[in-house]
């Protein structure tokens, strides 16, 4: 058993990357962390990381669109996503868009660490400029953790990266959804992840609505069992992908729990961590 291919006894899925080449290092100020298998992913030690929301997010858009080949992540940060999703999809090419020079030149380590850089273009820019996304461009998944907060809303972090990353600085929900209406292949998918609590719930169906969306899935999200839902991943296609008699019809997916009362993982979250090559 060696320390490449396990990890605590589990099996690391997948091939191996190229890893630390090409001056390739990390800096003080950096952690190296796991995300799928043997791919890996440079983070600040003080600044946003990934979370459960973005590990979510890419399983969800792969597991109900697993035959895409083009694939786009919108505000895609340091990569978590696209990273996962890319994992995920070993055939499939994506592209990426991030406005924060900081996250684009982490993303761009990890793609090159993992050997992703033949078939991952990470464009740096504010997605919602239509110089940074061309309007032939047309791809089968879309992906997208938005902000979740309007800029008046809540405690605002100092930190450049952190605040963009929860508070909406450069697009809302509904900025998500035109720009994935706009680029959805014939038949694409668009997953996306959002609070679950009614207001917000509102904000997501007007942004569908008024992109010429539909959402087609949706699964509720709890943190420990016995509480209520606080997120929930959706599933949307173009309405006009569909036939007039499914157009306005939502499926609720049974809640996803991802800790069980006793704070240990829920053997369903476990699973859903070894479908993306991440440790249980």
């Amino acid at each position: 058993m060696s320390q490449e291919s396990h990890f605590k006894g589990w099996a690391k899925p997948g091939i191996v990357p190229p890893g630390l080449a090409a001056g390739l290092k990390v800096e003080p100020n950096e952690t190296f962390d796991a995300i799928s298998g043997n791919f890996r992913l440079f983070q600040r030690a003080d600044g946003h990381r990934f979370s459960t929301d973005d590990i979510l997010t890419a399983w969800y858009g792969t597991s109900w669109c697993p035959s895409a080949l083009t694939a786009l992540d919108l505000g895609s940060g340091i990569g978590s996503v696209g990273m996962v999703s890319a994992w995920r999809l070993p055939g499939s090419k994506w592209v990426t868009v991030e406005a924060q020079r900081e996250s684009v030149a982490l993303a761009r380590k990890s793609a090159s660490f993992n050997g992703l850089t033949a078939r991952y273009e990470i464009r740096e820019g504010d997605f919602r400029d239509p110089v940074i996304l061309r309007p032939e461009e047309k791809f089968d998944l879309i992906t997208g953790s938005p902000p979740y907060f309007p800029p008046a809303d809540g405690v605002k972090s100092t930190d450049p990266q952190k605040l963009a990353c929860r508070f909406e600085l450069r697009g809302t929900i509904a900025d998500y959804a035109a720009v994935a209406a706009r680029h959805l292949a014939s038949g694409g998918f668009f997953a996306c992840v959002f609070p679950f609590e009614p207001a917000q719930l509102v904000r997501v169906v007007a942004a569908a609505r008024d992109a010429g969306l539909s959402i087609v899935r949706q699964r509720p999200v709890i943190f420990r069992e016995g509480d209520a839902p606080l997120i929930a991943l959706f599933g949307l296609v173009r309405t006009t992908d569909l036939p007039e008699w499914f157009r306005g019809a939502t499926w609720t997916e049974p809640p996803l729990t991802i800790r069980r009362r006793d704070g240990k993982i829920h053997p369903e979250y476990s699973a859903v961590k070894l479908s993306i090559g991440f440790p249980p």
